[in-house]
């Protein structure tokens, strides 16, 4: 007879050894306009999607957009990050969560940032993929990808970009 203490402690051995064998993980470290780190990114390979895993502070109140651009850039922060281009959308879809026709891979649902101007979150998208796995969009393609935090909500069915407005902070998306 196996004691229940046992049993316990063998489950808990085999839980933890397994996640570190399967996961491709990237990250991104969140940046202001001004070049300032403001938080972080941690991006997880799942079997059907990515999980998306947003820790930040310093950013203005409220809800926010947040979407995956399709260039892994964010050098021009004073210009307003344009340089990471549209969402990561490689099938040409309309923007939007809501939209009938849509949603491209970028899309996000939106985060909330607390009154102090902190703000965890965390997405699952079945959009992408860091790799291109199951025929989803690549994130970590030739070109790379980034993480852009906008200055407002995004109402997920208005174009381009669902009134999201400006980009305030981006990250580039790197594999780890």
């Amino acid at each position: 007879m196996i004691k229940p203490a046992a049993l316990a402690a063998a489950l808990l051995a085999t839980t933890l050894a397994l996640p570190a064998l399967a996961a491709e993980r990237a990250s991104a470290r969140l940046l202001d306009r001004q070049g300032a780190e403001v938080g972080t990114a941690t991006l997880v390979e799942g079997p059907h999607g990515v999980l998306v895993h947003v820790v930040a502070k310093g950013l203005p109140p409220g809800p926010k957009a947040i979407h995956i651009h399709s260039v892994g850039t964010c050098e021009d922060g004073t210009q307003g990050f344009v340089a990471s281009k549209g969402h990561l959308n490689p099938a040409a879809r309309p923007h939007g969560l809501m939209n009938p026709d849509g949603p491209d891979a970028g899309d996000l649902p939106n985060l909330f940032v607390h009154a102090d101007g902190g703000v965890e979150a965390e997405f699952f998208t079945a959009l992408a993929s860091l790799s291109g796995a199951g025929g989803r969009a690549a994130i970590l393609d030739a070109d790379g990808a980034a993480l852009v935090i906008h200055e407002n909500r995004d109402d997920h069915a208005s174009q381009p970009i669902g009134g999201a407005g400006g980009r305030f902070f981006c990250g580039v998306i790197r594999a780890q």
